[in-house]
């Protein structure tokens, strides 16, 4: 995967960054995880601004948060009621718990989106409840700014530091990113096994 990924940005530079970073937003399994390091590698070789490079990656990324927020936005909480009474079980939710987390995000929506932009999978996720509880536009687009830009930095600054060490960014932040996801799908298979609705 990761030779298409130097190839486009060697032919596309900046543009090529935001658009592998708009992809991995819409399609997690494609990896910020190289494509931002291997951006900072560009700029550690001096093809690239390293400021440019997280500009572009954040711009991309965002471009797909705000897709997908909309989307959630125009589907509404509502709408998506009979979708959580049919498959409530296995997405280990029911309607109480949609309510309760409207509530949370109303209160904490900022940390939420702040947070989740950091971590692998929800990055893309946290824009659909965003979207689906109506938070409010102003503050997703900052929070979710932030949470972003603070990720392609770290990924672009690891690149950068380890000049054409491609390899080493993956060896460090792939593991890193792996366990993450492997604790994830534990915790969605014990809730699945252990979940009962609200009464």
């Amino acid at each position: 995967m990761s030779e298409w990924i130097v190839n486009l940005i060697d032919q596309s530079g900046y543009l090529g960054v935001a658009f592998l970073m708009f992809l991995e937003t819409m399609f997690p399994p494609i990896p910020s995880e190289v494509i931002m390091p291997i951006a900072g590698v560009h700029a550690a070789k001096g093809d690239m601004s390293l400021g440019l490079v997280i500009a572009s990656g954040t711009a991309g990324a965002m471009l797909g948060n705000y897709f997908w927020y909309l989307a959630a936005r125009v589907i509404g909480v509502e709408r998506f009621r009979p979708f959580i009474e049919r498959f409530g079980r296995w997405l280990t939710i029911d309607w109480h718990e949609v309510e309760r987390a409207e509530k949370l995000f109303g209160r904490y929506g900022s940390a939420f989106v702040f947070f989740a932009r950091m971590l692998p999978t929800l990055r893309s996720l946290i824009s659909i409840p965003a979207g689906l509880l109506h938070m409010r536009l102003s503050t997703f687009v900052i929070w979710s700014t932030i949470g972003t830009a603070g990720w392609t930095s770290l990924l672009a600054v690891s690149g950068w530091m380890l000049g054409r060490n491609v390899d080493k960014v993956d060896d460090f932040v792939g593991p890193v990113s792996s366990a993450v996801i492997v604790l994830i799908i534990a915790a969605y298979v014990w809730r699945v096994i252990f979940w009962r609705p609200k009464r």
